[in-house]
């Protein structure tokens, strides 16, 4: 029993040390720099950029301390699926047509109940329910709409594969008595997004609009600790991900670049998840692409709960987002659950892509 616990006495010990700085022994202030870095916190990064703007009022520090608190509980959830027997199934449909898996309810319900005491929160609308859920009018202090795709890519989680939620704030126009109203705004209205990876770690990341910043859950102290802010998407990279099971049906446009990048050296890496493939697409660069299709005319993702959210983060560090013709962030929607095609990542492989008459 000493033994198991010696490793936490020891690093308990050497977070005493990292808080003061001063009174670090030479080896320890010699460790590599990220150590002492990991020590801030998500809530804490949050209160230090909220304490930028004098007239903030704490509340969207709230909002996303409740993200965080429901992140935490799916990550537990998708680490014990298969042993608490939560692969599979649910045995209902949702709006979109699509089987729910038992993770989809139960990740759902975590962030319902997370956000759904936020005073500050109006509206939430998932993309596993019909239509968004009222919570509270402006004149209530709702000042906030959050919508989110509780677990991106539930279907591999009996493979293993790493799956995801992804969200978006939006603020809240209390003339509007219709919530689909008040939620259908282009993304460039968005007041934050980000996404949260469930895989080998579980990784947070997210943007107000103003660089974008990543943070990892320590298992240890229960925390996202900080790893990188103000990440950047490399220029270029000679790499694509796609779906090129249906690249006969994509336009044609698409299969000459397909063609091109064939004979000039890239590589395709597609996972199939969603978060998982657009996170190494932010972080090693090129570019992320879910063409329309004869089966698909309009799009596959969605676009207030996937679209939307992953071009704010993609252009908040310097890559590009494009659905069909247009700025992915300047698309109106006028449906919840609208869809629309998505090319995004690297600024030149987008327009690379673009090129061809994409």
């Amino acid at each position: 029993m000493i033994a198991k616990q010696r490793p936490i006495l020891q690093r308990s010990r050497l977070l005493a040390y990292a808080a003061d700085r001063s009174s670090l022994p030479r080896k320890l202030t010699a460790m590599p720099n990220d150590f002492s870095e990991n020590l801030m916190s998500l809530q804490s990064h949050i209160l230090l950029e909220e304490a930028k703007h004098p007239s903030a009022s704490g509340d969207f520090t709230w909002i996303i301390s409740g993200i965080s608190l429901a992140a935490k509980s799916i990550a537990n959830h998708v680490r014990r699926a298969r042993l608490s027997g939560a692969i599979g199934k649910f045995g209902e449909t949702n709006i979109q047509g699509e089987e729910q898996q038992k993770l989809d309810v139960i990740a759902n319900n975590a962030l319902m109940r997370c956000l759904g005491t936020r005073a500050s929160v109006a509206v939430l609308a998932s993309e596993e329910d019909d239509e968004p859920t009222i919570l509270r009018r402006g004149s209530e202090g709702g000042k906030y709409c959050v919508l989110f795709d509780p677990l991106d890519g539930s279907s591999n989680l009996d493979t293993g594969v790493g799956v995801g939620t992804i969200f978006s704030i939006l603020r809240n126009d209390p003339t509007i008595p219709d919530a689909q109203t008040t939620v259908c705004q282009p993304g460039s209205k968005q007041v934050a997004a980000g996404y949260v990876l469930y895989g080998s770690s579980t990784i947070f990341v997210f943007t107000t609009g103003y660089g974008v910043a990543l943070f990892e859950l320590d298992p240890y102290i229960g925390s996202f600790l900080l790893v990188k802010d103000g990440i950047r998407i490399p220029d270029s990279n000679k790499t694509y991900s796609v779906n090129e099971a249906y690249a006969s049906s994509f336009p044609e446009p698409y299969q000459k670049y397909l063609a091109w990048a064939h004979n000039n050296g890239y590589s395709s890496r597609y996972v199939g998840s969603m978060v998982a493939d657009i996170h190494r697409t932010l972080l090693t660069g090129g570019v992320f692409m879910y063409p329309p299709t004869k089966k698909n005319p309009e799009g596959k993702l969605r676009y207030l709960y996937e679209a939307s959210p992953m071009a704010f983060i993609m252009e908040a560090a310097g890559g590009a987002a494009y659905s069909g013709a247009i700025r992915t962030l300047d698309h109106q929607p006028r449906l919840v659950h609208e869809r629309v095609p998505v090319l995004l990542g690297s600024k030149s492989e987008v327009e690379r892509v673009r090129s061809f008459g994409g």
